[in-house]
């Protein structure tokens, strides 16, 4: 398993963790770092998991205004916690990684909902990022500077 991969399920187990019980984001951030501390063998994954959480965090209304405006079937509130911790993660990365191509990403998010989540939540993951990356050239900018 390559390191991002697992940096993305170390990102993904502070997201569903802080969201499932309901603790302020930069709590549970904290609570991993001294997880990640006190094993030295996971350090690799966990600098680009770290990036990941504090950009979520960072960005964290603007990700949720483009997520509730792609989901209109699907309010944030009624996602399953996997699948929008996914989501957040993804949008991030897509939008503020531009190391990472936009199809990885998906791919990723896709990958992990899949073997996380309900037997529809790859679709449904899918389809709202292929909306959200599929926006034109002329109209990416004001959602870029919306997550900036």
């Amino acid at each position: 398993m390559s390191a991002r991969r697992k940096a993305r399920k170390r990102a993904l187990d502070v997201l569903f963790s802080a969201d499932v019980r309901e603790i302020d984001l930069d709590v549970a951030l904290e609570e991993a770092r001294i997880i990640a501390g006190r094993q030295p063998e996971r350090v690799g994954s966990w600098g680009y998991a770290e990036e990941m959480v504090i950009g979520v965090i960072a960005h964290s209304d603007a990700i949720d205004e483009a997520l509730s405006t792609t989901s209109t079937s699907w309010p944030l509130d009624r996602m399953p916690a996997v699948d929008r911790a996914i989501l957040r993660l993804a949008v991030w990365e897509i939008f503020h990684n531009p190391e990472v191509p936009v199809a990885v990403s998906i791919s990723e998010a896709v990958d992990l909902v899949s073997q996380l989540s309900t037997e529809a939540s790859g679709g449904f993951v899918h389809g709202i990022l292929a909306s959200l990356a599929d926006i034109p050239d002329e109209a990416q900018p004001s959602l870029d500077d919306a997550i900036d």
